[in-house]
């Protein structure tokens, strides 16, 4: 599928927000089984950039507190990273999903040893029905990392774009996959 992806600066910290927007070839319901935040997910099985995923504290049915980690990245300039975010999960009367999350501090999970601790600021998935298209979804995509370390902006700029057209494509791979 075609993806789009564009950035501006973000209002939240010295980085950018990107925003990205595909059309998948799958009902919104298969997406969001792909890309919803729960542990044991398929999420770690397809995404290249999620290592592993836990649920750090339920606080709701709808509002967890999680820990994500990352593999080394960009030919191992990037170091493996753990990010610990409140994650909100939603469902709209017209049935789109949505997964939003920031970054939090939590007794439970102080930073660990061989992972930089990078920030998500304010971002999120949106997977949109397609009106008369059942097995099309609109995902649209918030980021706005700051990765944590020494790593230069230009490297930062160099690898998001591309690591999300990659989201994208491996998205649309799993999904095809769900469905065989």
């Amino acid at each position: 599928s075609e993806v789009s992806v564009s950035w501006r600066p973000s209002a939240e910290f010295a980085g950018n927000l990107y925003r990205g927007e595909g059309i998948l070839p799958a009902s919104p319901q298969d997406v969001w089984e792909c890309i919803k935040p729960v542990a044991g997910g398929p999420r770690t099985k397809w995404d290249q950039n999620v290592k592993d995923f836990e649920v750090v504290e339920a606080v709701s049915d709808t509002v967890s507190v999680c820990r994500t980690t990352t593999p080394s990245a960009f030919m191992r300039i990037i170091s493996p990273r753990e990010f610990v975010d409140v994650v909100l999960m939603k469902q709209y009367e017209d049935g789109t999903m949505l997964s939003a999350a920031t970054n939090v501090e939590h007794p439970l999970c102080p930073p660990q040893p061989n992972f930089v601790r990078g920030f998500n600021y304010p971002c999120g998935c949106f997977c949109i029905p397609l009106p008369g298209e059942p097995d099309r979804t609109q995902l649209l995509s918030f980021f706005q990392t700051d990765l944590g370390g020494y790593l230069p902006q230009t490297v930062v700029d160099s690898f998001f774009p591309a690591s999300i057209a990659g989201f994208y494509s491996n998205l649309t791979k799993a999904v095809r996959a769900l469905k065989a």
